[in-house]
């Protein structure tokens, strides 16, 4: 299994992003929370990363931070959380916000998440005490630090598509990131206004 890639951001496209690696370019997909804190492509760049093998296809996820990494895998253990819902939850906060809204209950703030009912965001409460390290659990701020993003012919359209592949609808999708605005925005910084709305 690919524990931990380093190479040249050459590519970011929410969730996507490929690396190069001695001159084998890696696609993984990643959550907006460690988009935020990437470098500008053509950067050096580590990435901590989880391979799935399935009888279709070979994804690659990539995460910033060691303890995001750890925390989704944990969350495809729990039943009904694939993937797709594992990048929605830590786009939508990171390892220690996601802690601290299993220790103290908050089903409404999960629930908030593209793909996250209530059940669903009952069931992480349940299954994924147990899992998380009490220390997680503690209140910290989450980082505000991004790095500007490379040129896009389409923001707008990029953040949509972003969020629809994070499970949003894509009416919905649409919704948000018209109620985000700001023209001069790139894509990285229009999800993270459109996620941030959603567990305010």
């Amino acid at each position: 299994m690919i524990g931990w890639l380093e190479g040249k951001l050459q590519e970011k496209r929410p969730p996507y992003l490929l690396v190069d690696v001695n001159g084998v370019g890696y696609e993984l997909q990643a959550p907006m929370t460690t988009f935020y804190t990437l470098p500008q492509t053509g950067d050096a760049v580590t990435l901590y990363t989880h391979q799935v093998v399935r009888d279709d296809a070979h994804q690659l996820y990539g995460f910033a931070e060691r303890r995001d990494r750890d925390v989704f895998r944990m969350l495809l253990k729990v039943s009904g959380v694939g993937a797709k819902i594992g990048l929605a939850i830590l786009s939508g906060m990171n390892a220690q916000a996601f802690s601290r809204c299993v220790f103290e209950g908050d089903t409404a703030s999960l629930s908030r998440l593209p793909g996250i009912g209530k059940k669903t965001a009952e069931r992480l409460v349940i299954e994924m005490r147990d899992r998380l390290d009490t220390s997680d659990g503690e209140a910290r701020a989450a980082p505000t630090g991004q790095a500007p993003g490379p040129d896009m012919r389409d923001p707008v359209g990029e953040a949509v598509s972003a969020l629809v592949s994070l499970g949003f609808k894509p009416h919905e999708a649409s919704q948000r990131v018209r109620s985000v605005g700001g023209a001069d925005l790139n894509c990285e910084e229009i999800v993270r206004l459109a996620l941030q709305s959603l567990v305010k």
